[in-house]
């Protein structure tokens, strides 16, 4: 990804797509969406180029037919770094394996085991080494 470049000013913003968009801070927004690109399958839509200090106020994902949003934090202007707690990002997938291991193999790491839970999905958790936790569900087929 060339961070150098500056945002298009001729390319219309591509649609948020979603009923809700995560807009996730991760300290390494550039980094995390090249991670999110590997590991998930992200396409990257649109960015604004890196500051002085390497950070980037905004990145527009499509993962899995949804939009992703990151951004670093920015302290000097009253966001500082919070490290992501009391949520996961939910990925409902059709052939879960493929992700998992394309997830596994990019850096993710496991935290529950993919196993077929009480309502009869197969699910799992990996976390993300920026912090994210993220699910993964598929329903099991009969």
């Amino acid at each position: 990804m060339d961070t150098t470049a500056q945002a298009s000013e001729t390319k219309a913003p591509s649609p948020v797509l979603g009923g809700i968009v995560p807009y996730l801070q991760v300290d390494g927004a550039i980094k995390a969406a090249e991670l999110y690109q590997k590991a998930l399958g992200a396409s990257l839509e649109d960015f604004h180029p890196v500051d002085e200090k390497g950070r980037t106020m905004h990145v527009h994902l499509y993962i899995n037919g949804g939009s992703v949003m990151l951004n670093d934090p920015y302290p000097d202007y009253g966001h500082p770094y919070e490290a992501p707690a009391g949520f996961t990002v939910l990925l409902p997938v059709v052939d879960i394996d493929m992700w998992w291991k394309r997830a596994i193999n990019a850096g993710m790491t496991v935290v529950m085991d993919l196993q077929v839970m009480f309502w009869g999905d197969r699910y799992g958790q990996l976390r993300d080494p920026f912090g994210v936790m993220w699910s993964m569900n598929e329903p099991v087929k009969s």
